[in-house]
């Protein structure tokens, strides 16, 4: 049995990736934590709860960031809609978030758990950022960490062109991250870019007649109809759920490429870019398993399973 600790700021794609969680019969997940980012707190908080008491699960929800650790960051609600869950008037949740800080969960729990968690970070790393400034022999109590985000050929998908979303929304979270763990597993956003979905497709699985599916259509509309409009796109694109897969069916995944990896944090033009040494000229500690290449059909399997 495969134990999650997911940290996530759901969100439309993190939805999805929890729906996945749950669905996976080998896997419990232990704890979410919450942070800002795709909206604000207050939203990320509301929908976590949320998804838990659909799914039926007793998992404890701790809140966390509600800001970066430095500067302002703008949110993406015009993509999840202004509560992150498509605005389809979801009614309150009937239970309460834990008293605990995401980020002192976080030591607790790897404190309980020594060497059993998987940390999954869907979203911006303030939370972990905060935990390793209090514990920060954290790493040796986590034998994997997952993270999506980064965009590792700068091909980004925010308003500096050479950033992804979560490292864009707190990149001196990330590159405290991306220092202090020893080796972790990158699922970047050009690799959802090359592993979508084809609208079509995801409109069947979305169609069948379970509370996860009609759940997962309504909230993910306004999210769908903004990448067939304004984006022109032909495939769904989930970034947390393409990291999601990687730790539920790892042996899915055909490729990876093992590189050192910085944040830039002073670029004018390129603050928040992720910054990989292809050529392994710079002697930094190669930290960063990059998935480069998954299996489609085996993903597409997981986000059937959710659905169901």
């Amino acid at each position: 049995m495969q134990r999650l600790l997911i940290d996530t700021d759901p969100g439309v794609d993190d939805a999805l990736a929890l729906l996945m969680a749950y669905a996976h019969p080998e896997t419990k997940v232990e704890a979410l934590t919450v942070t800002a980012g795709n909206v604000g707190i207050e939203h990320t908080l509301r929908n976590a709860l949320n998804l838990v008491e659909l799914v039926g699960a007793d998992t404890p929800v701790f809140a966390g960031a509600r800001d970066p650790l430095v500067r302002p960051a703008e949110d993406a609600a015009f993509v999840h809609g202004n509560d992150g869950f498509g605005d389809i008037g979801l009614p309150s949740p009937t239970r309460a978030a834990e008293p605990e800080h995401a980020a002192l969960a976080m030591v607790r729990l790897a404190q309980r758990y020594p060497g059993e968690l998987t940390f999954v970070m869907l979203g911006p790393l303030t939370n972990l950022a905060l935990a390793l400034a209090i514990d920060p022999d954290l790493p040796k109590r986590v034998p994997r960490l997952v993270v999506m985000g980064g965009a590792v050929n700068g091909r980004g998908n925010v308003s500096r062109a050479t950033s992804e979303f979560n490292v864009h929304f707190d990149p001196e979270a990330a590159a405290v991250v991306f220092e202090a763990w020893p080796q972790f597993e990158l699922v970047d956003w050009e690799a959802t870019l090359a592993h979508g979905i084809p609208f079509a497709e995801l409109a069947g699985w979305l169609g069948a007649d379970t509370d996860r599916a009609r759940f997962y259509d309504a909230i993910s509309r306004k999210t769908r109809d903004w990448m067939r409009r304004i984006r022109d796109l032909a495939h769904w694109h989930a970034a947390d759920g393409l990291a999601m897969a990687v730790v539920l069916d790892p042996d899915a995944a055909e490729l990876w490429e093992t590189r050192a990896a910085r944040i830039e944090l002073d670029g004018g033009l390129t603050r928040g870019m992720t910054v990989v040494d292809w050529a392994e000229r710079m002697g930094w500690r190669p930290q960063c398993r990059i998935l480069m290449r998954y299996r489609l059909d085996r993903f597409a399997d997981l986000i059937r399973a959710a659905l169901r």
